[in-house]
């Protein structure tokens, strides 16, 4: 299903993303070096009811993971990419951490992730990843730009492709962004790579989540004995970004940019 927002849905899924990307931000600042992946959870748990959102996470039960994920945040670390379960691990310097939150408020739905050091990237290859985390961000960017009424999805996959491409990582199409609205995962499947000018034409009220993310060497998964984490095959670091937009009457908005400070 692809669904059309009305204004009225879109002026609250400004909201959720609001919420969503303050979530994140205050996450960011207390991942610090000692802290329990669950602890990350745990707060997250704390923040959606404080704001009275629900999680899109605790009850995720999709074809390819096993049973309910029962978590209210991915959390992973350097060789995780997607669908990170929280379990017990305490952050170290230099790891490269994502997180990856969608809640829905207000019968609306916003999804965003961010991957960033922790701690002292000197203690590891914090070049190397600073430089993949950075080419997620410049092709969410690119993908966004090319984002608007009348664009094709070929579009938005071509110019997020050809940003990762060019800064030499693979692409694996298997996972991307997708539609959102009144539920997380939604048509349209919107691939990190593509051809310009085809698939389904952007209208006015369309919600998407686009997600850029790569492997600093390979384009193949494998998935955790927990049967969500998903991991590069070899073992390298990985890097995802991610945010919510809109379309609108003349280009495309942000919807998961910060609007108040969560503590």
């Amino acid at each position: 299903m692809i669904e059309i927002l009305r204004p009225a849905e879109v002026a609250q899924a400004r909201h959720t993303g609001g919420l969503v990307a303050d979530i994140l931000q205050t996450l960011k600042s207390r991942s610090l070096v000692g802290t329990n992946l669950l602890d990350i959870d745990a707060w997250t748990e704390a923040m959606i009811a404080e704001a009275g959102a629900q999680s899109c996470y605790v009850e995720y039960a999709p074809s390819f993971g096993r049973g309910p994920f029962g978590h209210y945040i991915c959390t992973a670390v350097n060789d995780a990419v997607l669908h990170g379960m929280p379990h017990d691990y305490t952050l170290a310097d230099g790891d490269l951490l994502t997180l990856d939150l969608a809640v829905t408020h207000g019968g609306v739905a916003a999804d965003a992730a961010i991957s960033f050091i922790v701690g002292d990237a000197r203690l590891t290859d914090g070049a190397e990843s600073a430089a993949m985390i950075e080419a997620t961000e410049r092709a969410l960017t690119a993908g966004i730009a090319a984002a608007g009424p009348g664009a094709r999805l070929g579009d938005i996959s071509h110019a997020i492709g050809s940003v990762l491409t060019a800064a030499g990582y693979s692409i694996n199409t298997d996972f991307g962004g997708h539609g959102i609205g009144s539920t997380m995962h939604q048509d349209p499947h919107i691939p990190n790579t593509g051809r310009p000018g085809r698939g389904y034409r952007l209208r006015p009220g369309l919600l998407l989540a686009l997600e850029p993310w790569v492997m600093a060497d390979t384009d193949q998964l494998v998935t955790d004995a927990d049967g969500w984490t998903l991991r590069s095959a070899t073992g390298c670091r990985t890097a995802h970004s991610e945010h919510t937009i809109a379309i609108t009457e003349d280009g495309s908005e942000i919807l998961t940019v910060e609007q108040r400070a969560v503590r």
